[in-house]
């Protein structure tokens, strides 16, 4: 398996798998949006997102991981916030996602980050088990809160 970082010549393979992933959290596909959506992040460089492929077929995207930076002003660092993971469906249980997320945080010990921070759906339990295998825990300090902005 290779995992590389995404540029704007990988769109049109990330794209499809995006919305997938999108559709696995419940949202609508809207495949337009989402390819333009991708496309700002990747131009605009305001994400990391890294893929996995086989070795021998660079068609075949098996997986991808975005990372959107932050930083902690408590400790004047970067932090780096796990947002999107998501294998595609014939590729599960091959360590597609631990493969990402190594990289994910090696990029992150490299840029000098303080932590990756990451959420998933509390039912998740697969999800959590792969975090917790490569080193996250469940904060126990903070309660993070959300507050939905409406865009009426």
């Amino acid at each position: 398996m290779r995992i590389v970082q995404a540029t704007l010549e990988h769109l049109d393979l990330i794209a499809p798998l995006f919305v997938k992933y999108r559709e696995f959290y419940g949202e609508l596909p809207y495949p337009d949006t989402s390819r333009a959506f991708l496309e700002k992040r990747l131009r605009r460089k305001e994400s990391v997102i890294y893929l996995a492929f086989p070795d021998d077929d660079d068609s075949r995207l098996l997986g991808f991981c975005q990372l959107y930076p932050s930083y902690s002003s408590l400790s004047l660092k970067r932090v780096w916030i796990l947002n999107d993971v998501y294998v595609a469906e014939d590729a599960r249980r091959q360590l597609v996602a631990d493969h990402l997320m190594r990289t994910a945080k090696q990029m992150a010990k490299q840029s000098h980050a303080v932590r990756m921070r990451v959420s998933t759906s509390s039912d998740n339990a697969v999800a959590q088990k792969v975090y917790e295998s490569i080193g996250f825990r469940e904060d126990t300090e903070f309660k993070n809160y959300v507050l939905p902005i409406n865009s009426d």
